[in-house]
């Protein structure tokens, strides 16, 4: 009996830690925007897997008042539930700040300011916001510490270059801003780095060079296709290897 007993109670807790497990996931997955989002020529669509039942990542799209578009995608330090709290503490600020409409780089400057403020040793969030003026068909994005974005056109992929130190990391930081001037057809995938450092067997990257082949491959495609592209793409390279990151890409599409 002395041993059934601590065995019961075991049971009970792992119970219990699962059911709050799917709630926290459950509650996360509310905080992520439609899949899909459309308006007028523009459609943005995402994809997230999660290597445990909650993560690191997060995104949202959105419209705002004066009939700009935007995106902002994030990737958090750690892994499971304390990354997923880290980021709805990200977002919650984030949601705070974007509805302004102000520049892509003031919002990651606010967002750095008071994340730092909390002072969460170890923790931080690397961010990337887009601004895209449909009128003028120009999108503004600044970047602090996630790799890309890719800017597919009829031409080619580009993978932009933009610095920038993580919000929450230091006090003072400024960030830079890239202008694209986007034309029909042409998308902008924004991702994190679980689909780039995804490995195989052999202990082999992804890696960038295969992301921006897709990418060129299906220039013009929808979205959609173009995210199952890729997630079946890492899913073949890794060859069922486990991997430790969380994977999420977005696109945004600029329709003919």
């Amino acid at each position: 009996m002395d041993l059934i007993a601590p065995a019961l109670e075991l049971s009970a807790l792992e119970k219990l830690r699962e059911e709050e497990l799917e709630e926290a996931r459950l509650i996360q997955q509310g905080m992520f925007p439609p899949v899909t989002f459309s308006k007028g020529s523009i459609t943005m669509a995402h994809k997230i897997q999660p290597v445990t039942e909650v993560g690191g990542d997060f995104l949202d799209y959105f419209a705002l008042s004066d009939e700009t578009l935007g995106l902002y995608l994030g990737d958090v330090s750690g892994k499971g539930l304390p990354a997923a709290l880290y980021s709805a503490l990200a977002v919650g600020t984030l949601r705070g700040v974007h509805k302004t409409g102000a520049c892509p780089t003031m919002v990651l400057e606010v967002l750095n300011k008071r994340l730092t403020l909390r002072g969460i040793p170890y923790r931080y969030a690397a961010v990337q916001y887009a601004l895209y003026d449909p009128q003028t068909r120009r999108m503004q994005i600044s970047s602090a510490g996630l790799p890309g974005p890719l800017y597919v056109t009829a031409e080619g992929c580009l993978e932009l270059y933009l610095p920038g130190i993580p919000p929450g990391v230091l006090s003072e930081t400024r960030y830079e801003v890239s202008v694209l001037e986007l034309k029909p057809g042409d998308s902008v995938v924004f991702f994190t780095d679980g689909i780039t450092d995804a490995r195989n067997h052999r202990d082999e990257f992804f890696d960038i060079e295969r992301l921006t082949r897709i990418c060129k491959q299906l220039y013009g495609s929808p979205p959609e296709e173009l995210l199952d592209r890729i997630f079946a793409a890492v899913e073949e390279f890794s060859g069922g290897r486990p991997q430790h990151d969380d994977m999420t890409v977005a696109v945004f599409h600029c329709g003919q």
